[in-house]
């Protein structure tokens, strides 16, 4: 119950009974004054019949004052074949400029009520019948509660984006925060290695060892690199991404064991020059490539396809591996979500952050089916980075 009471479902509430109780008043506002109006053509079709009756020429000052009172409701006066004879608080000049106009405004007042007639002879029969539509009060008392929809909609529409954007910038504030200081808390210790590893190096002995904790301690400074360069503007260079992506595959075949196949797919090109942050777009690709092994298991295929078009430069990395449900496929870049039994469900997250925000690309899901694989794809265009 409680998970309901946010900022959005209240307002969304608060909107609702807002448009349903103006909905209710406006339907009784405007039922009166149907009513009232009806009430006003009757007396004036009532002075219309005492003028004609009159047969002196003194007409009744009561019946003038009804007939010079009605200036907002719109009447058609018909004879009893329902000819046109006269009109009143009607557009005359839309009347002669369209022939058609006032046929259409008496088949709307038919459409809207009954007419009063106003029998004039038995035999023969004569009559005059009178078709009204709605004042303009009536129709501004009509469409009032679509208009106050409109506005809270766009009021909601409003704290809605702001809300989000508040959110999302201090997510992105956290973010960069949680990042730095994860590179300020590894700099220390991982200086204080690269010290260790030359010491080690001076040992009898140990130098075969040295090397490889080297290897080790240079990740951990490239690791160090990348996150530090989370939250803060990186510098974009030009690179070539056939060089790039082959970089990473050859570091991942290295420790995916015998039994994973890598592909990779360049249809010819050696040279596909973007404009990249190095450190962290090889983030981004060895993201992908470690998602797709834990996929699969440790056995299967993992292609890289790299290709460009006028406009963009694309890579595709597929797996063999598990799949991904429809229903979680739109989670997949949520902060926390993970399928694995170890994991904290960043990777993913830091991987659109890294393509969407700092080389203003897109990163998707271009199909996946469980049992057979995953796609992912991204989209650096060429002419924003």
């Amino acid at each position: 119950m409680i998970r309901w009471l946010n900022l959005r479902n209240i307002l969304a509430a608060i909107a609702i009974i807002i448009v349903s109780g103006s909905i209710i008043y406006s339907r009784y506002l405007s039922q009166k004054i149907a009513k009232d109006e009806k009430q006003r053509v009757e007396n004036w079709v009532e002075a219309q019949r005492t003028i004609m009756n009159t047969e002196t020429q003194t007409v009744p000052p009561l019946a003038i004052k009804l007939i010079q009172e009605n200036v907002d409701i719109p009447i058609i006066e018909t004879d009893e074949k329902d000819s046109i004879t006269n009109y009143r608080n009607i557009d005359s000049t839309r009347v002669a400029n369209d022939v058609d106009y006032l046929k259409d405004k008496l088949r709307q007042f038919k459409a809207q009520r009954a007419p009063i007639i106003l029998k004039l002879s038995d035999t023969p029969y004569i009559a005059n019948r009178y078709y009204y539509g709605e004042s303009r009060l009536q129709q501004e008392v009509r469409y009032y509660p679509i208009v106050q929809l409109l506005i809270i909609g766009l009021f909601i529409t409003v704290v809605i984006i702001a809300q989000r954007s508040s959110y999302r910038s201090t997510q992105n504030q956290l973010w960069a925060g949680m990042a730095k200081e994860t590179a300020h808390q590894l700099g220390t210790p991982v200086t204080s290695l690269q010290g260790w590893v030359e010491m080690l190096k001076e040992i009898e002995g140990a130098s075969y060892i040295a090397p490889e904790i080297e290897k080790d301690v240079n990740r951990l400074l490239l690791i160090t690199d990348r996150f530090g360069k989370i939250g803060s503007t990186p510098r974009l260079e030009e690179r070539n991404l056939v060089e790039q992506v082959q970089y990473m595959l050859d570091y991942m075949r290295k420790r995916a064991g015998g039994k994973v196949q890598f592909i990779f797919n360049t249809h010819g090109e050696e040279n596909i020059p973007a404009m990249i942050s190095p450190p962290l777009f090889d983030w981004v690709v060895e993201n992908l490539l470690k998602n797709g092994l834990d996929a699969m298991d440790g056995k299967g295929t993992l292609t890289v396809n790299l290709l460009h078009t006028a406009t963009q430069n694309i890579i595709e990395v597929t797996d063999t591996g598990k799949g991904i449900s429809k229903a979680n496929i739109k989670n997949v870049f949520k902060p926390g979500f993970t399928t694995k039994k170890r994991g904290w469900g960043l990777g993913l997250t830091l991987t659109k952050r890294i393509i969407e925000q700092y080389h203003k690309g897109t990163i998707f899901i271009k199909n996946s089916e469980l049992g057979k694989g995953t796609t992912f794809r991204i989209e650096l265009n060429k002419g924003d980075v």
